[in-house]
This record gives structure tokens, sequence and C-alpha cells, in this order.
């Protein structure tokens, strides 16, 4: 009989996590109008002070420019972000939230309370600490880290 891989079920789990939490997002953000990808560049641009450019905005989400210029496509349509130009450099264009863009900050912030209540409704408030607690040890590894 084969020893059971603990490593290969914890990321199995992990990936199991990882597909129902998108589930839930998307059910949460329905009514929202607008998709996941779509959510994480609006709250990106609510941390800057100053619009960013596109090129910003595509090294802080860690993808190519060509995606992101897609997403502000379908905000710009939504009317939830405009591009400006730049006082400085005209050639160069930056994203800025419209007021609409603000108030579906606002519906965001909504969504994902209800979706992380619904992700940890099974857990009580000391598993969710040991939780977060976890979580936070594998983030504070380095990507490029080897075993």
């Amino acid at each position: 009989m084969k020893t059971p891989d603990p490593d290969g079920l914890l990321a199995e789990q992990l990936l199991r996590l990882t597909r129902r939490l998108q589930r839930i997002q998307k059910r949460h953000l329905v009514p929202v109008g607008i998709t996941p990808a779509q959510s994480r560049l609006l709250r990106t641009l609510a941390h800057y002070e100053t619009p960013p450019r596109m090129a910003d905005l595509a090294e802080h989400l860690e993808v190519v420019p060509r995606a992101v210029t897609t997403l502000v496509d379908g905000l710009e349509t939504g009317e939830l972000v405009r591009r400006v130009p730049d006082p400085t450099n005209r050639r160069v264009i930056r994203i800025e939230l419209t007021d609409a863009g603000l108030k579906a900050l606002g519906e965001l912030r909504r969504a994902r309370r209800a979706a992380a209540e619904d992700i940890l409704a099974p857990l009580d408030t000391e598993q969710r600490a040991q939780l977060g607690t976890l979580l936070n040890a594998l983030f504070d590894v380095p990507d490029d880290r080897r075993r």
C-alpha cells in the first residue's frame, strides 16, 4: 500500500480551496456587475494617491500591460474609471477612478465581506485566528526560496 503524501494532499486541499474561493467571489460580484479581475484593478487603483500609468498597474498586478488595457477598457465602458492625460507628459495616460468607481468600491467591500463570511462560516474565532497566522507564514516566504 502506498504511503500518503502529506504535502501533496495539502497542495490539493489548497487548490480546491482556491477554486471554492473563486466561485464564491464570483457569485458575490455578479450583483456589482464586474469580474474578479476588474475588482482587483479597482482595489489597486484605490491605493494610489495619484492616478497611475497602465504600466504601473500591470507591474503591481503582475500581469502583462495588454491585460490591464482590457480591464481598463471594460471598466471605462462601465464608467468606473477614465483615462486622463499626465499633466507633465502628454504622451502618458493615467487611470483614475470616477465617482461611480468609488461607489463600486464600496459595493465591492460589502461583497468581499459577505464572501469572506461564506468562506469562513465553518470556523470559530480561534480557528480564524489560527488560519490567519498560518496564511501569514506562507505569505512571508519569498517566491524564490528553495527547500
